[in-house]
């Protein structure tokens, strides 16, 4: 199974119980990469397409995150940017 957030596509492997996250916007051979970890289950909410990913058996190790959407309302215009360090050095009083 696939799922993609607004930041990674998410792999499943059910078989194997295993999951990986490769990060979008860097789609090359050496994009970041989770590398293959364990999981216990995936629950995936229909209605608000949040997903939460059991990372052990008794459920006290998740991972939250929300499929991307178009429109996405987590996303939209809202993109990260470049910041100057002189400008949050002056911000911070520094």
């Amino acid at each position: 199974m696939v799922l993609e957030s607004c930041h990674s596509i998410w792999i499943f492997d059910a078989e194997e119980h295993r999951f990986q996250r490769l990060v979008k916007r860097v789609m090359a051979a050496d994009a970041p990469t989770t590398g293959w970890r364990p999981y216990f289950g995936l629950d995936v909410d229909p209605e608000s397409d949040a997903f939460v990913v059991l990372l052990d058996r008794d459920a006290t190790r998740l991972l939250r995150s929300w499929r991307h959407v178009e429109p996405c309302p987590r996303f939209s215009d809202a993109r990260t940017a470049e910041l100057d360090l002189s400008d949050l050095r002056e911000a911070a009083g520094a």
